[in-house]
């Protein structure tokens, strides 16, 4: 079998990088990240894996620099198995006084870049007749807290995104899914006050944050051969909050 390709978004972050890990186990894989900007640590996931492990230039709010990332990865190796939209940013503030510039931001980072990438890599796998997209949205998509209402209405729609783009790909051998985390200790939880962490804990059944690695076993699992009966479902990681 040849090699699987997989291209994984927002690749400088805590989830990104577990997840670039753990599909690093398989030695027939080879994984893309793809950043737009602070490329440290991917920097230092590809000099573990040198031969498998690429950082790749992708401005995911662009299609042009999708065209241009998806060309490439094509002229390497002529396919592309899965592509993992995880690139997000958080913007909160309450609604009134919410700038305008936060709105469209939040809204460009978390939803227009899925659409993007979506359609970027669509040809590809229809000629394939094969291949995995794995959307990482969020609670807050089914939980709207106060706040994030820009955020909240950006993972919302990657959800209708991916059960409306998972019918119309069916056919086709291609699977579209979705990811819900909740708390996962990754930079975003980083500003939490002790107080604060405590308070959010409290809410979780299993009364502790998720680890990224938690995250990335659930994607990878959507990716697999072995899920190919599973598309359009929507899958919660949250230790139970909802």
């Amino acid at each position: 079998m040849s090699e699987r390709v997989v291209l994984i978004t927002g690749s400088n972050g805590g989830l990104g990088l577990a997840m670039a890990r753990l599909f690093l186990t398989d030695q027939g894989t080879f994984v893309w990240l793809g950043i737009h900007a602070h490329r440290e640590k991917a920097e230092a996931l590809v000099s573990e894996f040198p031969a498998r492990c690429e950082c790749l230039e992708l401005n995911v709010i662009q299609p042009e620099s999708w065209a241009g990332a998806i060309a490439f990865i094509l002229s390497r190796h002529s396919r592309l198995d899965v592509l993992v939209n995880n690139a997000g940013k958080h913007a909160d503030s309450l609604l009134a006084t919410m700038p305008p510039a936060a709105w469209e931001e939040v809204l460009a980072t978390n939803l227009h870049s899925a659409f993007h990438g979506c359609q970027a890599v669509l040809p590809t796998m229809i000629s394939q007749r094969a291949g995995r997209i794995i959307n990482v949205a969020s609670l807050s998509a089914l939980l709207a807290p106060p706040g994030q209402t820009n955020y909240a209405a950006a993972k919302a729609g990657l959800l209708a995104l991916t059960q409306s783009l998972a019918k119309e790909v069916a056919r086709l051998n291609i699977t579209v899914n979705a990811v819900c985390p909740g708390f996962v200790e990754t930079d975003a939880l980083a500003n939490l006050s002790e107080e604060e962490r405590k308070a959010a804990q409290a809410r979780i059944p299993m009364r502790r944050f998720g680890r990224p690695a938690e995250v990335a076993a659930a994607v990878k699992f959507l990716a697999c051969p072995e899920a190919s009966y599973i598309t359009g479902s929507i899958l919660k990681i949250d230790g139970g909050i909802f």
